[in-house]
């Protein structure tokens, strides 16, 4: 059965295996979610799942609704997902990281940090124009290929605009460790965003 939790990122430290090798690890705090909501049909499953709980006055009147027909508390956060089997999944129940093991893989996503406004250079790793003396076009865009014929920009030209901020997906990331009391995971190397930053995880 696939399994999917909302968690968020603590940090990122480094640790020392058997070798004396130093691995590059972040930290997470996964869960625990509450399924706040199931959609069946004949094909599949929907599942939404909560994280986060909230004040309802901090929520929308329609909102505050959705949780109460439910009788689950208000989440800041929810996140639905499909399954084929939901035999063992009700309305209430909590989701712990206690289904994920060590050196399991996983699928990390999440929304990479903003970098602003860059030039087409950064953001699309464009080479330069020549350095020389004279040269005018050190890091200019050059032409873009418009002329009276088609007399316009297509739409998707790679050029200077705002960088990063998109959702960004990892996949076969290897699990180091798993506390289940504090429902902390660490993972081998770096997941999008920075600290803080809200992480959708899920096993297979």
């Amino acid at each position: 059965m696939s399994i999917e939790m909302i968690g968020e990122k603590i940090g990122m430290t480094q640790i020392f295996n058997e070798k004396g090798l130093a691995i590059p690890v972040t930290l997470l705090k996964i869960g625990p979610c509450t399924v706040t909501q199931i959609k069946k049909s004949k094909e599949y499953t929907s599942i939404q799942i909560g994280y986060h709980m909230i004040n309802p006055y901090k929520l929308s009147k329609p909102m505050v609704g959705h949780f109460k027909k439910s009788n689950v508390p208000c989440f800041k956060y929810l996140k639905e997902y499909k399954i084929k089997n939901s035999k063992n999944i009700n309305i209430g129940d909590v989701i712990k990281n206690t289904n994920i093991k060590e050196n399991e893989l996983i699928k990390i996503s999440g929304v990479s940090s903003g970098k602003g406004f860059s030039g087409y250079q950064k953001r699309h790793n464009f080479s330069r124009g020549p350095m020389s003396h004279g040269s005018k076009n050190h890091r200019e865009p050059g032409s873009i290929g418009a002329g009276t014929t088609p007399g316009r920009v297509f739409p998707g030209k790679r050029m200077a605009g705002r960088m990063g901020h998109n959702k960004v997906t990892i996949q076969n990331v290897q699990v180091i460790k798993v506390n289940h009391q504090n429902n902390i995971l660490i993972i081998k190397g770096s997941v999008p965003g920075k600290k803080g930053n809200i992480l959708h995880i899920n096993k297979s």
